[in-house]
């Protein structure tokens, strides 16, 4: 059974930074890419960063050079560290992976940037 599992949301004011945690299990880690997304209000889902088995990522042109994408395949986990977060940036954030053939999703985790 494959399971992800999110954690780190909350309010913070524009500027300011987040670190998610996504933690995975019923699957070697290790293999897969795992991306992070988000849905904002009224919005369709969009990709966030994604990080390869090997460690290359990729950025949404919105967050490049204030979002890091990472992963601890010893604690099967990938984060995002979110810095200078802006109003536009609050969204439901989910974690996912492709598991044979099959998308796996978390259940989600509520970022909100206001003042």
């Amino acid at each position: 059974q494959v399971q992800l599992v999110e954690s780190g949301g909350g309010l913070v004011q524009p500027g300011g930074s987040l670190r998610l945690s996504c933690a995975a299990s019923g699957i070697i880690f290790s293999r897969y890419a795992m991306g992070w997304y988000r849905q904002a209000p009224g919005k369709q889902r969009e990709l966030v960063a994604v990080i390869t088995s090997s460690g290359s990522t990729n950025y949404a042109d919105s967050v490049k050079g204030r979002f890091t994408i990472s992963r601890d395949n010893a604690k099967n986990t990938v984060y995002l560290q979110m810095n200078s977060l802006k109003p536009g940036d609050t969204a439901v954030y989910y974690c996912k992976v492709n598991w044979r053939g099959v998308d796996y999703w978390g259940q989600g985790t509520q970022v909100t940037v206001s003042s």
